[in-house]
């Protein structure tokens, strides 16, 4: 599925040239990830399906996946009622965390401390050795 990019582009409300962008799979509703797009990172995802994030400690954009080959194709693309955000939902290629889980929210908080509630499902040593 293709999207006019320029469309969506006109209407969105970016601040300081981002926008926040949220991950959720598109099967279980579970949300991956959250993050940022700039309007090049933006286009390209619509360009090409698959997701690309504005990396703001890189300054730069990136493929998810482009290391690990964990990508995120996308399906549906929603707008909240501000034109400020965006949902995208996606299909994830083993896991979206680089820690190694499967969701970046892989922890709740409880009691002043982090608790795992997911398993983890790769070693990111074993993925990033060369990073």
């Amino acid at each position: 599925m293709r999207w006019n990019a320029d469309f969506l582009l006109e209407k969105l409300k970016f601040r300081d040239g981002l926008i926040p962008v949220v991950a959720q799979d598109k099967d279980t509703r579970d949300v991956l990830m959250i993050g940022f797009m700039n309007r090049d990172a933006l286009k390209i995802t619509l360009e090409t399906g698959y997701m690309h994030y504005w990396s703001r400690s890189r300054r730069r954009i990136w493929r998810k996946g482009e290391v690990s080959g964990h990508t995120q194709k996308v399906f549906e693309v929603r707008v909240n009622c501000e034109e400020n955000s965006l949902l995208f939902l996606v299909e994830q290629k083993v896991a979206a965390c680089h820690e190694g889980y499967r969701s970046c929210f892989y922890r709740k908080f409880e009691d002043s401390k982090y608790i795992t509630v997911e398993r983890r499902i790769f070693d990111p040593r074993e993925v990033y050795k060369d990073e």
